[in-house]
């Protein structure tokens, strides 16, 4: 089986199920290796803009989409709260011409927060994951590149180093470029689920402009975090909750 990325639901509140052919794991992982890394620079130093406001995923993707987030979260163990972002965050990148992924956008979501749940927390009813996911301070050690404090300590509470911020984990000068308001509250909070996983979408969607095959998968996966563990986590859960989704 292979690894599925673009199981989720369309406007219309149908699943869609596709995949990375025969590959399977394995095979994603071996690409993984041998993919040259792509030059990134400047990428990030693209003008912001402002989204237009977007549903939040407060209520389902579309009309008719409760029973399959129900099922959904009960078989992938994801919660539902946090399920429902994911969705309505790939469903806002496919109608923009991106094809994510909702499992994708999850399978981030568990390596870098097990979905808000790090440190005792949980995603409330309003999206928000509290106590806020606060990550180390970016100082050059415990294998973390130096970045010094970029956001004043707005976001991470730190005035001396940047440190990840939210479900997503997201550096705070990455967030202030690419940061997604999707409440049109003129607020993009990374401590809102439903924000950052339209942010994840909208970052990974800037390197092709879909992920719609192997290599603009990897390419895409690796932009979030290069290294060949972290990538590999992500293509074994995102074919995890593809199955499970899918009933397999």
């Amino acid at each position: 089986m292979g690894v599925k990325k673009t199981i989720g639901v369309t406007a219309a509140g149908v699943a869609v199920l596709g995949g990375i052919g025969a590959l399977g794991v394995g095979g994603v992982v071996w690409l993984i290796s041998s993919i040259e890394t792509p030059d990134f620079t400047g990428i990030d130093a693209l003008a912001p803009y402002t989204p237009e406001p977007i549903e939040t995923a407060a209520t389902p993707a579309a009309a008719g989409d409760d029973a399959w987030l129900e099922v959904t979260a009960e078989t992938t163990g994801i919660p539902r709260r946090a399920l429902s972002a994911y969705v309505a965050a790939a469903n806002r990148a496919s109608a923009d011409g991106c094809e994510v992924g909702w499992n994708t956008l999850a399978a981030i979501g568990w390596v870098e927060s097990h979905h808000g749940t790090l440190q005792g927390g949980s995603i409330d009813a309003d999206g928000v994951a509290r106590p806020q996911i606060i990550g180390i301070p970016l100082d050059g050690t415990n294998n973390t590149m130096e970045i010094l404090d970029t956001d004043g300590g707005s976001f991470d509470g730190d005035t001396v180093y940047d440190r990840a911020v939210g479900p997503m984990q997201f550096i705070p000068e990455t967030w202030r470029i690419w940061g997604v308001d999707t409440s049109g509250d003129g607020v993009a909070d990374p401590h809102n689920i439903d924000d950052a996983a339209a942010t994840t979408a909208r970052y990974l969607c800037r390197i092709d402009g879909t992920l719609a095959s192997d290599e603009t998968w990897i390419r895409a996966v690796r932009s979030y975090n290069d290294t060949l563990d972290y990538q590999t986590q992500v293509a074994t859960r995102a074919a995890k909750y593809a199955n499970a989704a899918a009933g397999e």
